[in-house]
């Protein structure tokens, strides 16, 4: 199409927005209920989109040519309760019904968590794909599930599109789209950084001594080694393990033997480092990912998680969640700043980004991938 008209619903920060303007889109309505989110939207866009979609009346909306939507996605997420439409956030897809039951837009384009696809055993999705069926829309048989690192964008962050059709716009009856096979750690996490970044983002004095210690560990014990979960207090333990569940008796009995694989040295480790007294209960726990392609941690990508810290190759960045887990770039002994975040999901350089860092932070987890949308939806409006 080379002109249009689109409406954002859950907008945001403008992910959608930004990749349907440059297909040639103009936004005609918006809608965000967080207030912070919202203002970042209005002072990029000009268009002030603060509003509850409960409340609007359907009618007041402009006719438009293609409706988005990253729907709310905290009731289907593994990191939340999995609810579904059991939480009052899951049942916000039917705002997104009662919208294209009145105006019968040519096009939809909806983006969720991976977990969509599965939830409540493949039921969720198919009370979806049924409701727009039920209204005259030909989408894809299963869920799309896409990353950007398939798009050349070095972040592994799988998320669920569903993409349709009316079917009063096409003489299709099947959708197809070509998607990129997923092939790993072909991309380059360097080409998001800025460059120099201030102090403010520096690692702190005690996350640099944890990160030593683990990293004196690995050149100890050989990385090659640490194909699961290291979890420190295991170490010279040997209570009954017939209660635990059999995937974490597998962990601690790998735990046991490669402390007695490796006695001396992890003995003198952990004296040196006070039994890792000092160290946070989580920060006992680490995982190697980089397998052999990195020989220390501060060649890696590394992320302090509520599991336990993990390094992985930098080739790619993990996920970016609302959750505020903020990579660190090991090389650099630094978390990546708002603006890489942004650029990790394909933001424009001129995108004006909120001053304080850590509400900007949970906007870019939340926000969808400019890059991601923009190369679907070009597939979608040539199949009417």
């Amino acid at each position: 199409m080379s002109s249009f008209r689109f409406i954002d619903l859950f907008a945001g920060v403008g992910g959608f927005h930004i990749a349907m303007s440059r297909l040639g889109g103009k936004c005609v309505f918006a809608s965000e209920i967080d207030p912070s989110a919202a203002e970042t939207y209005r002072i990029n866009f000009g268009i002030d989109p603060l509003c509850d979609i409960r409340e609007v009346d359907v009618s007041s909306i402009p006719q438009h040519d293609v409706l988005c939507a990253g729907f709310p996605c905290q009731a289907f997420s593994k990191a939340g309760k999995q609810q579904g439409f059991d939480d009052t956030r899951g049942t916000l897809f039917f705002e997104i019904k009662r919208i294209l039951k009145h105006h019968r837009p040519k096009y939809i384009v909806l983006e969720n968590v991976r977990n969509l696809a599965s939830h409540d055993g493949g039921r969720t999705w198919k009370v979806i794909s049924e409701n727009l069926k039920e209204l005259g829309y030909i989408i894809t048989e299963k869920p799309l599930i896409v990353s950007p690192h398939q798009v050349g964008v070095p972040q592994l962050r799988e998320r669920v599109f569903i993409l349709g059709v009316h079917s009063s716009a096409t003489k299709l009856r099947k959708l197809h789209f070509g998607i990129p096979p997923s092939h790993r750690n072909q991309t380059d996490g360097a080409i998001v950084l800025n460059g120099k970044a201030d102090r403010r983002f520096a690692i702190s004095n005690y996350e640099e001594y944890v990160l030593s210690a683990w990293d004196e560990f690995i050149q100890g014990v050989g990385r090659l080694k640490l194909g699961f979960p290291i979890w420190a207090n295991e170490f010279g333990k040997d209570y009954d393990l017939s209660n635990l569940p059999t995937w974490k008796a597998g962990f601690v009995q790998k735990n046991r033997m490669l402390y007695s694989q490796n006695k001396v040295f992890i003995d003198k480790w952990l004296k040196k480092y006070n039994y890792l007294s000092e160290f946070v209960q989580t920060h006992t726990k680490f995982e190697w990912q980089a397998g052999e392609h990195i020989d220390t941690v501060w060649k890696g990508i590394i992320q302090f998680r509520p599991s336990g810290i993990r390094v992985k190759r930098p080739t790619e960045f993990p996920a970016l969640v609302a959750m505020v887990h903020i990579p660190v770039v090991g090389w650099e002994k630094r978390r990546l700043t708002p603006r890489e975040v942004a650029n990790l999901q394909s933001f424009p350089e001129n995108y004006i980004i909120n001053s304080n860092a850590q509400q900007a932070y949970k906007q870019f987890g939340n926000a969808v991938n400019v890059k991601v949308v923009e190369f679907l939806a070009k597939q979608l409006f040539m199949q009417a």
